[in-house]
């Protein structure tokens, strides 16, 4: 009998300690990029779905620099001038508009200072956005959920598409590696690629 209730106490031992392990390998995760409150509510799935605009009307520095960049007022207003002017977040775009002030947005998408990512390469390459930044054409608040976490994992295991990927080196390394075996691209695997 005690040795009964010795391989169940050990079995409760070991189980709590691979409970242990497992939840402390979900917090090592990067930075989790969230929805940051936001100057104005920019709905992409709106733009995107029901007004079919293509990521690079807006992002336009996306195929020739490092960064995406975000719209002038100026161009947003080509639309908002008669457009949904009586909304109150479009209101809000129409003060900007007339003070001559760029909409100081927060940032949502942030790779590591010591990380070099240029959007151009992958732009120019056919990288969809979707491949980083996550279903954004179906988003109402830009927003990212990386790195290795219960709920993704959750969603993976009945079969739904869990957020956007883990912006993580070796999940960047392993694209270039398939890229490279699959559409005979020739995107760097060498460190200062990236790091420099």
């Amino acid at each position: 009998m005690r040795a009964k209730v010795g391989v169940g106490a050990l079995g409760l031992v070991l189980l709590a300690l691979l409970i242990v392990i497992a939840l402390s390998a979900w917090g090592r995760r990067p930075a989790v990029a969230i929805a940051s409150p936001q100057p104005i509510n920019f709905p992409h799935n709106v733009h995107v779905q029901t007004y079919k605009l293509d990521c690079q009307y807006c992002h336009t520095d996306a195929r020739r620099s490092e960064y995406a960049g975000m719209p002038a007022v100026a161009k947003c207003m080509g639309c908002h001038k008669i457009t949904a002017a009586d909304r109150p977040e479009i209101q809000k775009l129409a003060e900007y508009w007339t003070k001559q002030e760029p909409i100081a947005w927060n940032r949502v998408f942030k790779v590591p200072e010591f990380t070099y990512f240029p959007h151009k390469p992958h732009v120019r390459a056919g990288v969809q956005c979707q491949t980083c930044h996550g279903p954004i054409q179906e988003m109402t608040t830009a927003m990212a959920s990386t790195g290795p976490r219960l709920s993704n994992d959750l969603l993976n295991l009945i079969g739904l598409r869990p957020p956007a990927p883990p912006l993580t080196m070796g999940w960047c390394v392993d694209c270039h590696r398939q890229q490279n075996a699959t559409s005979g691209a020739k995107a760097p695997l060498d460190c200062v690629s990236c790091h420099h």
